[in-house]
C-alpha cells in the first residue's frame, strides 16, 4: 500500500465499498467526493496499476463494460492501512470523550 499514490488508494476504498463497480460508477464516486470531474486518462490507467498489483481484478460485463472487483490482499491491504491510520487518528473519533 506505501507505494501507491493517494488517488489508487482512495480507488481501492471506493472499490471495496461498491459490488463490483464498472468504470463509469467509480468515476462518479471519485467526483463526489474531490468535487470535480475526473478524466479518463487519469482513471484507467490508474485502474490498470493497481490491477497490475493484484490488489483489483477486473472483468468484463460485455464488450464495453469492465467491472472491478477487491482481491484479498487488496482487501489484507486495506486492514493494515487501517489498522497503521487508526494509530495515529483512533482516539479522535472514539466513543470515550
Amino acid at each position: 500500500m506505501y507505494d501507491l499514490t493517494g488517488f489508487q488508494r482512495d480507488l481501492l476504498y471506493t472499490i471495496a465499498g461498491q459490488d463490483d463497480p464498472h468504470g463509469l460508477a467509480i468515476k462518479e464516486e471519485l467526483e463526489d467526493y474531490y468535487e470535480k470531474e475526473i478524466h479518463h486518462g487519469r482513471l484507467y490507467p490508474n485502474l490498470d496499476e493497481i490491477v497490475d498489483k493484484g490488489l483489483v481484478e477486473k472483468g468484463e460485463l460485455d464488450q464495453r463494460t469492465n467491472y472491478y472487483t477487491i482481491t484479498a490482499r487488496g482487501r489484507r491491504e486495506l486492514e493494515a492501512r487501517r489498522e497503521w491510520e487508526d494509530q495515529y487518528v483512533g482516539e479522535l473519533f472514539s466513543d470515550s470523550e
